[in-house]
């Protein structure tokens, strides 16, 4: 080596030098434990914490610190489709509709309907001058609505047409007879209610009338 190159000789602390892409993006922490430099006559050098890309040139700089590259955060989990989550509710609703469709009819599309009749007299043997107290009771499924009906009697006669107004719940109608004799005699009484709403139904009873 000749005088000249002595000269012209780094100087023993420039170790390396580097050219910095981005440089305005720079920033200078007190110590990253992230890149570490070779350790100079006893000490170590921090190096620089660039945003983008570096390029170191020297001695000691391996190809794995020659471009520094970043991670990208995991992807989350796409968030489940919106049609799937609509058909995974359409059933309990459509299940909870027809519920409630079904009561509904229940308790507003069905008709009044007639069940049980009865028909009894108090008292079943009457004295003279007596009045029989006839009643028939009309069982229903509880739906408002009107009873249309007549008594007919065993002398010959018969009531007009009568009615009776049920209200909703209402499961029992009574309808009443007085039936009064006068007179000695005896006589053997019938008395027929006959229901004219919907299919027509009778019901009748029995009582005596006696008076010497």
């Amino acid at each position: 080596m000749t005088a000249d190159d002595d000269q012209h000789a780094p100087a023993p602390d420039a170790e390396y030098s580097a050219t910095v892409l981005a440089s305005h993006w720079i920033q200078r922490p007190g110590v990253d434990e992230t890149l570490v430099e070779p350790t100079v006559e006893g000490g170590s050098t921090p190096p620089d914490r660039v945003e983008g890309t570096v390029l170191r040139f020297g001695p000691g700089v391996t190809a794995t610190l020659a471009q520094r590259t970043h991670r990208m955060p995991a992807a989350a989990a796409p968030p489940a489709p919106r049609r799937r989550r609509l058909r995974r509710h359409t059933l309990p609703v459509l299940v909870v509709l027809c519920v409630l469709a079904l009561l509904a009819w229940q308790r507003l599309g069905q008709p009044l309907r007639v069940g049980a009749i009865t028909v009894t007299a108090r008292p079943t043997a009457l004295g003279c001058d007596g009045t029989a107290h006839i009643v028939a009771l009309v069982t229903t499924n509880g739906r408002p609505g009107t009873l249309s009906y007549r008594w007919v009697r065993s002398d010959g006669t018969a009531s007009d047409v009568l009615e009776e107004v049920t209200v909703r719940g209402q499961k029992r109608a009574r309808l009443h007879l007085r039936w009064t004799f006068q007179g000695p005699g005896h006589h053997t009484a019938r008395a027929e209610l006959r229901l004219l709403s919907g299919t027509e139904r009778t019901a009748a009873t029995r009582f005596t009338y006696t008076c010497p």
